[in-house]
């Protein structure tokens, strides 16, 4: 069992939005599965609880129409764009938004923001990462969390890939992993 420390832990729920799950313009299979762990983790963490989200404008350059590799998804103030109602939202303290700008995509919440500033400020020293999706925005903060300095806990039981080629989520957690990602499952932090 591995303890948390309130003081210098923080949960990163990545990108739990409607567009990523299924029925959404962009769904992940089984996207939702990811959230009743995160919910308990939510629920009885007593660290930081932050969550990223996709809040792209209507021409942002990842969507195919735009000449980019995606279905239009997460598009700001939208359906799409909002949190899965099954998601205990209320529970997080700091929402960050990426991608928002037309000619700018981000792949993960440090990206074009100042949130690792703002851990560092907080003490933060631990970020322990689930959501959506494996292969793409979960692999990307993860990494990048790792490049800022930060340990990483990925919540295996909390992530799920789009794979658009087979093999994707497992080159990403293997990557993860030679990054010093730690992989554990929810029921295993106390």
């Amino acid at each position: 069992m591995h303890r948390l420390d309130p003081r210098r832990d923080a949960v990163i729920v990545v990108d739990v939005q409607n567009d990523f799950c299924p029925g959404g313009a962009l769904p992940v299979a089984e996207g939702d599965r990811v959230i009743p762990p995160l919910n308990a983790l939510l629920r009885r963490a007593t660290c930081l609880k932050i969550a990223t989200r996709d809040w792209h404008p209507r021409d942002h350059c990842s969507f195919t129409n735009q000449g980019g590799i995606w279905p239009v998804h997460c598009v700001a103030e939208t359906w799409g764009a909002e949190f899965h109602p099954a998601l205990d939202h209320s529970r997080l303290q700091l929402i960050v938004s990426k991608a928002t700008t037309p000619d700018q995509e981000a792949y993960s919440g440090f990206q074009g923001t100042s949130l690792a500033t703002l851990l560092r400020e907080r003490g933060v020293g631990r970020l322990l990462i689930g959501g959506l999706a494996t292969d793409y925005c979960v692999k990307a903060e993860a990494l990048d969390a790792r490049q800022a300095g930060f340990e990483v806990i990925v919540l295996e039981d909390s992530i799920r890939g789009i794979e658009v080629n087979h093999g994707d989520c497992a080159r990403a957690i293997e990557e993860m992993r030679r990054a010093g990602c730690i992989f554990l499952r929810t029921d295993q932090l106390a």
